[in-house]
């Protein structure tokens, strides 16, 4: 199913005192990383803007003038994503929410939902409270066990979004407009860290030195190919007087665990959901081009490696000679430092009987 994404930052920013959507969070806007990682999900993004905005697009494919109110922006936004069959609705002041984030709520609307949001329990307190004079008193405990805090992103089927819109007026989120036609919103977890920027303090907290970096883990095996016409390749280097590795690619196990790494960082699945095994056309490909690809989705979604570690666990053949190449090129392709060791099993299990060889990666990406 086709999605489409509106990320709404049409607000004036009056609590936060600015259009706090459009602030510098580590040399990019807060609604630039909404919409890469609003992209993770949609082939088309709708930017919605205040009537004075001057940028230029944020990275949207689309940029209109919101309405008076966030309903009437959200509605300037549909009006542009009439080949979508799934419509993701994203407040751009939070700019920390995962492409898993996106891919989840999409998932369920893909499952039968009407709607998807993001919620979390609420762990404190909650107290209903009247104003006597100039007091606030409280007048009741609020059972909290049936309540959550909602986020965004919010995804939706895009007709139960617009009869939605076509019959209600204004609400504080979308789902509220399909709940009051009758609409099913399932619930799916949210996330901790995707707060939404409302003071100075939150974007502060955010460009804090930890706040945009992102840790990934790859493992891949692959037995040794009985056919002796296959190479040897081992972080993009080849590897002379060794049995070549059985795969659908060139079975690089070393590249591909870094590959795997940086898509976990990222949120972004696996490398087999971005080149199945089934797929004819890439049969025998290079992980040098997989690789490539592979950083440049991860660059998408907003992110760049800042270093990968690469383990590779073989009893044959002796790898000492090539890592420092295998580091240089992984290095290259990955535009960051990747370190490279090498292991054996002291004789124990498959990789000690010498039937294949593995590799492992650890990858740390920063927000770009």
């Amino acid at each position: 199913m086709t999605v489409a994404a509106v990320v709404v930052a049409g607000g004036r920013g009056t609590r936060f005192g600015g259009l706090k959507q459009f602030a510098d969070l580590n040399g990019r806007s807060v609604a630039a990383r909404s919409v890469a990682a609003a992209r993770s999900i949609a082939s088309h993004v709708v930017l919605v803007v205040p009537e004075d905005y001057v940028g230029a697009g944020e990275g949207a494919d689309v940029v209109v003038h919101g309405g008076p109110t966030r309903a009437s922006s959200v509605r300037a936004g549909l009006a542009h994503c009439v080949d979508a069959s799934i419509i993701v609705i994203h407040d751009a002041a939070r700019p920390l929410a995962s492409p898993a984030l996106f891919a989840a709520v999409v998932r369920a609307v893909n499952e039968g939902a009407d709607a998807a949001v993001p919620g979390l329990a609420v762990t404190d307190t909650v107290k209903r409270v009247e104003q006597e004079g100039d007091d606030v008193v409280a007048v009741a405990t609020v059972e909290r066990a049936e309540l959550v805090t909602v986020q965004t992103p919010q995804a939706f089927r895009r007709d139960a979004l617009v009869r939605a819109h076509a019959a209600a007026g204004e609400a504080t989120d979308d789902a509220a407009l399909v709940e009051s036609v009758g609409g099913r919103i399932v619930v799916i977890a949210g996330e901790p860290e995707n707060v939404k920027i409302t003071a100075p303090a939150d974007l502060e907290r955010m460009r804090g030195p930890w706040a945009s970096l992102r840790i990934g883990q790859g493992v891949d095996v692959h037995r040794f190919s009985d056919d002796a016409t296959r190479s040897l390749w081992l972080g993009l280097v080849e590897v002379p007087d060794s049995p070549g590795l059985a795969g659908h690619s060139d079975a690089d196990v070393a590249a591909h665990a870094v590959a795997d790494a940086l898509l976990g960082a990222a949120g972004l699945g696996d490398i087999g959901r971005h080149f199945p095994d089934t797929d004819a056309s890439t049969a025998g490909i290079s992980s040098k081009v997989l690789l490539s690809d592979i950083v440049e989705l991860t660059r998408h979604a907003g992110y760049r490696a800042v270093s990968v570690d690469v383990t590779i666990v073989a009893q044959r053949p002796k790898l000492a000679p090539f890592m420092a190449t295998m580091a240089e090129r992984l290095s290259v392709v990955v535009g960051a430092p990747v370190s490279v060791k090498a292991t054996t099993t002291e004789g124990l299990g498959a990789i000690g009987r010498s039937e294949g060889i593995a590799a492992t990666a650890v990858a740390i990406l920063g927000a770009l």
